[in-house]
């Protein structure tokens, strides 16, 4: 505004001034006054500027700068712990996936492994099974064979004294028995 104050005063202190008629054409001077007037406007405004706000100018701008320094710094330090959580997770899955396959591997080993007793188990109870059942057989066998003998004993010792219409000694009973139970063993070897 002082620039713009003074530059209207020479203008018009210019415009009072008279030109001799020789010199150069009006036109000319008054041109070359404005330049005159503006370079002076322009160098006090400069320097006007320079005093009063260029600190301010400048404190701006650099804190402009830094800002932009600082969002540069926080946006990288950001991109990096992206970058190292993202890497982490793919340890991690990474890793899950390894225990999985373990888990995995460790349960059919295991299914194998109850398989296997579970068959060793069942075979083994079969031959007892087996076993027992053939025990039990001969056991009864051995009962048949021996209620078998008195039976037998007692029918031999009948019919004998009905054929021969005596009555037998107790030692001639017990050969007879012997020998007739010793012919049903063979018999039954076969």
């Amino acid at each position: 505004m002082v620039l713009l104050e003074i530059a209207s005063k020479l203008k018009q202190v210019d415009g009072l001034r008279v030109a001799p008629k020789e010199a150069v054409p009006s036109e000319h001077v008054t041109t070359l006054g404005n330049i005159i007037v503006v370079s002076g406007a322009l160098i006090i405004l400069l320097f006007l500027v320079k005093k009063y706000a260029w600190g301010n100018i400048v404190s701006i701008f650099e804190k402009r700068a830094e800002k932009i320094s600082n969002d540069i710094s926080a946006a990288e330090a950001a991109k990096e712990r992206a970058e190292r959580l993202a890497k982490e997770r793919e340890e991690k899955l990474a890793a899950s996936h390894t225990e999985a396959e373990k888990i995995l591997k460790n349960a059919k080993a295991s299914g194998n492994a109850s398989r296997e007793n579970i068959i060793l188990e069942a075979t083994s109870e079969a031959k007892q099974f087996k076993e027992k059942v053939r025990v039990e057989i001969q056991q009864e066998r051995a009962e048949a064979v021996a209620s078998i003998k008195g039976e037998v004993a007692d029918i031999s010792v009948l019919i004998a004294s009905k054929i021969l219409g005596k009555e037998l000694s107790l030692e001639a009973h017990q050969e007879l028995i012997n020998q007739y139970i010793d012919k049903l063993g063979e018999a039954d070897g076969k």
